[in-house]
């Protein structure tokens, strides 16, 4: 196993700062490509990155810290952000920076202890998880974000990169 809190806390405190050196004053045509119908740009990704540090990572920690055995996490509607009034993306990495703040925070004081990993909630697809791998799935969660951004903002410049299209394997 692999999994280490504070080396956790070392992603998911980068995370807001990452993106806001990335996407600060950018273009809109780079802050709204996307890689076709029904996917997200970067700026929707930074709405979904918000709404889960404000309705699903921390919610689901208290679930299973706070409660009895076999709690039920909250219900997270992964899609909410896309019903947001739109913003500019500093305005947004702005309160991504201090809804992180806030849930790093409350996240130290709620765990006390590695015994509290095995503890267990309830998810509404997967059954019985371990908070050891919530909190896996929080800081791998930031990566495949951080990582959807850069592959749909490089596929912008698909058609324009020519030839050497066969040696830039993030558009392939």
């Amino acid at each position: 196993m692999n999994f280490n809190l504070y080396e956790a806390i070392e992603v998911l405190e980068r995370t807001p700062k990452t993106l806001e050196y990335f996407l600060s004053r950018l273009s809109d045509d780079w802050l709204q490509c996307h890689e076709g119908e029904g996917t997200w740009n970067a700026s929707q990704i930074v709405d979904h990155l918000i709404e889960g540090d404000k309705t699903d990572w921390i919610p689901r920690v208290e679930s299973i810290i706070l409660t009895e055995r076999d709690s039920h996490f909250p219900p997270y509607d992964r899609f909410s952000h896309l019903q947001k009034p739109e913003r500019t993306i500093e305005e947004k990495l702005e309160e991504f920076k201090v809804i992180r703040a806030e849930s790093l925070e409350k996240l130290k004081t709620l765990i006390d202890s590695e015994s509290n990993f095995d503890l267990t909630g309830i998810h509404p697809e997967f059954g019985e998880v371990t908070l050891k791998q919530l909190l896996s799935t929080w800081v791998v969660h930031d990566l495949t974000h951080i990582a959807q951004i850069v592959r749909v903002m490089a596929n912008r410049y698909r058609t324009d990169v020519g030839p050497w299209v066969s040696y830039l394997g993030i558009l392939k």
